[in-house]
């Protein structure tokens, strides 16, 4: 059976980071998720609202450099929980439990208001400002942390202009 899911949107809020009895930590946060399409009525794109739940060094990496208005792309499983609350009713509630955090925009991109700055889509500067955390790795580039120098771009007389003739393709 497969359970794997991957949304990106924005924090409602900052993230609540919490302990169990035995000291592992546990972040939750709800991050908001555009629709592809708009209403019908108005035309207006509307959000869904999905709760995240990010274990050990992932939940502690997530209530370290998130906050409410950061873009967030989770990797991870969706999961239903049960249980009844103090009126005796059953409650059922649907969260997924992430394995991977990604940063979906740049610390310079993001100005804390939460708005869509037009640059800060899918990683941020097409991808070459991401940063992400799993349990496993920690990926950087420049992207407003502390991370390793990055190489110099090649000089632009590196570079030989193309000719535009298809003769020599093998295909």
């Amino acid at each position: 059976m497969l359970n794997h899911i991957v949304l990106m949107g924005r924090l409602v809020r900052d993230p609540e980071l919490r302990r169990t009895q035995s000291g592992v930590p546990v972040a939750s946060f709800r991050i908001a998720v555009d629709r592809d399409f708009g209403n019908r009525e108005t035309g207006e794109r509307e959000a869904d609202f999905i709760d995240v739940v990010a274990w050990r060094q992932t939940g502690e990496f997530v209530s370290k450099y998130f906050a409410k208005g950061r873009m967030a792309v989770v990797s991870g499983r969706l999961q239903m929980r049960s249980w009844t609350d103090n009126q005796g009713n059953k409650r059922t509630n649907a969260e997924v439990v992430a394995d991977n955090v990604y940063f979906g925009d740049s610390k310079r991109d993001n100005d804390g208001s939460g708005a869509y700055n037009g640059n800060s889509y899918a990683g941020g500067n097409n991808g070459y400002n991401s940063r992400s955390y799993n349990d496993n790795s920690y990926a950087a580039s420049n992207g407003g942390y502390p991370a390793p120098a990055a190489p110099a771009a090649p000089a632009a007389s590196d570079f030989a202009m193309l000719e535009d003739d298809d003769s020599e393709l093998p295909f």
